[in-house]
């Protein structure tokens, strides 16, 4: 399917209301199939052991993959994790919504955000959620991103008619969410470093540039099946804006040292974490609210929606487990390199795909497919620096899915999955292409 076809299926107005359900089955109903074969056929009589009892750390495991059991105890150690930063970054927002600093948020992006999101009220709450999802998204703060977005998105399910069915608003947002525009991948750097990487950073340009991208085809698409009339003066300003921020970014990152730039990233993003906290009380005070009763009314929320996130996390958790452990995606990296093969294409690209095609998935198994990369084929080679732009391309489109949407218990999510996907693959071209162009 070409990418215009694929916009036009976007634009057909019955979409199925099933997209996730089918997929999710999809995916365990391959990897049983891939398992079957590889256990009867080929012999691995122990596959399907390790694929429902298997454990990562074990190592008498062929596969260092955890199995069905332990991928649910991962799922809910997740989730227990997640109470305590959705507690305080709630909690934080629950002030600075009682103190007004939510709504003068709104009103400050509100001339921008209207235009993306037109069925939003003006000056709404949902306003100023997004746009500190945004923030913290573009600093790289996923702790702080994940509750900020989730925040927001019950504030759009307030306003939503159809409660489980997913708004114009919410698959705009999700979609820009999942992008994932992202100024400096500390990770992906951190890891190259770690793994004895001679310019550890050399993958900061094209790792802003493809996720800028992906926000732009994203926007692009949800935009067009939603009317939108992108050509404002309002949006070209706002998007000529930020494109010259990051610019600016660009031009100054790129005169420091691999350790100047964790450095600056470290004081940037930790350093604005402190200035929201001292904010936020601040005004809370400044109001004469009780500061420390409206933290805990927020920290209650967030314990609720940890909680809540549960059932959708195991679900899409153990579908990957089972495509990863059942050997699916060896399968279709084998197919990948010898089609490009037939045609006498350089198949160098092909090793770093491993990273790209898992992403969507899970954020940690694409980190550990980039660090097998690099162990296999070496820290500089094409194929680990091109794995590193992949993994800081774009968010985790499935978890997201099921964590965001699961939030606020939808579950027709019309078309966000397949816009997602294209503002991936559209991520996955433009990375291959920089990496040529960067790296040769």
């Amino acid at each position: 399917m070409s990418i215009l076809q694929a916009i036009v299926y976007l634009q057909r107005e019955n979409n199925s209301p099933m997209a996730l359900s089918r997929i999710w089955s999809a995916f365990i109903i391959v990897a049983i199939i891939v398992a079957a074969v590889k256990c009867f056929f080929l012999g691995d009589m122990q596959l399907f052991s390790w694929m429902v009892t298997g454990k990562a750390s074990d190592p008498a495991n062929p596969l260092k993959i955890d199995g069905i059991i332990e991928t649910c105890w991962v799922s809910v150690d997740i989730c227990l994790k997640l109470i305590g930063v959705l507690a305080l970054f709630i909690g934080l927002m629950s002030i600075a919504e009682r103190a007004g600093g939510i709504k003068l948020l709104a009103k400050i992006i509100g001339p921008f955000f209207s235009k993306l999101f037109p069925e939003v009220p003006k000056g709404h709450p949902a306003m100023g959620h997004m746009i500190m999802n945004f923030s913290a998204n573009l600093l790289g703060l996923d702790n702080a991103a994940t509750p900020f977005g989730l925040k927001a998105m019950e504030s759009l399910q307030e306003i939503n008619p159809h409660k489980d069915t997913a708004s114009n608003a919410q698959i705009m947002f999700l979609c820009l969410h999942a992008a994932g525009l992202n100024l400096i991948p500390v990770s992906v750097i951190a890891v190259r470093a770690s793994n004895n990487a001679s310019n550890p950073t050399d993958i900061f340009i094209p790792c802003l540039i493809v996720t800028f991208v992906g926000t732009l085809v994203a926007m692009l698409i949800v935009s067009f099946r939603q009317k939108i009339n992108v050509f404002q003066p309002v949006i070209i300003l706002w998007v000529m804006g930020i494109s010259a921020l990051i610019v600016l970014i660009v031009l100054y990152i790129s005169t420091l040292t691999a350790s100047g730039i964790q450095t600056f990233s470290g004081v940037l993003s930790n350093g604005l974490i402190l200035l929201v906290f001292l904010l936020v009380v601040l005004g809370g005070v400044y109001k004469k609210i009780d500061v420390f009763d409206a933290f805990i009314d927020g920290a209650k929320d967030g314990f609720q929606t940890a909680v809540r996130i549960i059932p959708y996390l195991v679900g899409v958790l153990v579908a990957v487990s089972m495509l990863r452990t059942s050997g699916t995606f060896d399968v279709v990296i084998n197919g990948m390199k010898s089609f490009f093969a037939m045609f006498s294409a350089d198949t160098r690209f092909v090793d770093g795909l491993p990273t790209a095609l898992i992403r969507p998935l899970s954020g940690g198994a694409a980190r550990g497919m980039m660090v097998s990369t690099m162990t296999t084929y070496g820290p500089d080679s094409f194929a680990s620096r091109l794995s590193g732009i992949l993994q800081g391309a774009s968010d985790t489109t499935f978890y997201v899915v099921a964590v965001y949407f699961g939030s606020v218990s939808i579950r027709n999510t019309r078309y966000a999955i397949p816009v997602m996907l294209l503002a991936d693959l559209a991520g996955v071209i433009t990375s291959v292409i920089l990496a040529y162009l960067f790296f040769g």
